[in-house]
């Protein structure tokens, strides 16, 4: 049975509902796509709704720390990756 994405650090249920309405159903399928895919699926559907923020959550999330962890270098390399 695959993770829900409830699981995952950092992931608010708005953020959550988003994901699954972006055709990001769980944890699996966000780690399949990746961080920068889902933020760029998530703009697409939600535009200015979704900030930077989300960005560096999912990524996090997917590697199990906290999103203001992320560092800068990180960071930067997540927005050229999602075309920021």
């Amino acid at each position: 049975m695959a993770q829900a994405l409830s699981e995952l650090r950092n992931l608010g249920p708005v953020t959550q509902a988003m994901l699954i309405e972006a055709g990001i159903a769980d944890a699996d399928a966000l780690r399949a796509v990746g961080a920068a895919v889902a933020y760029r699926r998530l703009k697409f559907v939600f535009g200015r709704r979704v900030s930077l923020n989300a960005l560096y959550a999912m990524d996090a999330a997917l590697a199990g720390c906290d999103w203001r962890n992320v560092p800068a270098e990180r960071k930067a390399a997540l927005r050229a990756e999602a075309g920021c």
